[in-house]
């Protein structure tokens, strides 16, 4: 992560990095501002993202000290912030930044997760993401199905965090990373994501690959 305080364009990006890398990919902007590249004499690939400074102190102050809630990953950034490795920090914001959350979890955030997040999940009166998967389930329509089901386990793992007062660790291997560090746990709780997912599937990669070279297939 590289903190900015406006714009670095993407030439300039570009003029350095070929310098150190014959295969990069720069201001792709998938993600987020950023540039991919691989180091030669590292011979390792490097993911680097632009972070504006305001709209990360912003991020951290609505959070953490406003305890505004989010719909899934709500602390996500801030588990990012609490595990970084700073390697240049000349006036200490982002060292000032990273001790300011290391306090005790807010009480207020805990139950704001909490309670935005249940009611996403199912207590909503209307449009909940229960009811969403239950009328695309109705009409068959697998694609809605598969997406309602991912946001409704970002509120689930949201909730299971907060209740635990930990920081969101992101979207990887939330699963074990529940296992061995949360307390509390639903019942049930690895049975039936395994249920709700049926994986790993041995297919998996080879639907996906397959996917894609049929829609190249009507490019």
């Amino acid at each position: 992560m590289i903190f900015i305080d406006k714009d670095i364009p993407v030439i300039e990006r570009e003029n350095l990095i070929k310098q150190y890398s014959s295969k990069y990919e720069i201001g792709g902007e998938y993600f987020g501002s950023g540039d991919e590249f691989f180091v030669d004499e590292l011979n390792q690939q490097l993911d680097v993202m632009y972070w504006g400074v305001n709209w990360f102190n912003d991020i951290v102050e609505n959070v953490w000290v406003k305890h505004y809630p989010s719909n899934g990953y709500t602390t996500a950034f801030l588990y990012t912030l609490n595990n970084f490795q700073i390697v240049y920090d000349t006036d200490n914001w982002l060292s000032d930044l990273q001790t300011s959350i290391k306090t005790e979890y807010p009480k207020k955030l805990k139950e704001n997760i909490i309670k935005r997040n249940m009611m996403l999940m199912k207590d909503k009166p209307f449009a909940s993401y229960y009811e969403q998967i239950e009328k695309a389930l109705k009409r068959n329509d697998i694609v809605s199905v598969n997406h309602r089901i991912s946001a409704f386990l970002a509120s689930y793992f949201d909730v299971i965090f907060a209740v635990n007062e930990l920081l969101h660790p992101g979207e990887k291997r939330l699963v074990q990373y529940a296992l061995n560090n949360c307390k509390i746990l639903p019942k049930d709780f690895e049975e039936n994501l395994i249920k709700l997912h049926n994986q790993p599937n041995t297919d998996t990669l080879f639907i996906l690959n397959d996917i894609v070279i049929n829609l190249k297939g009507i490019l």
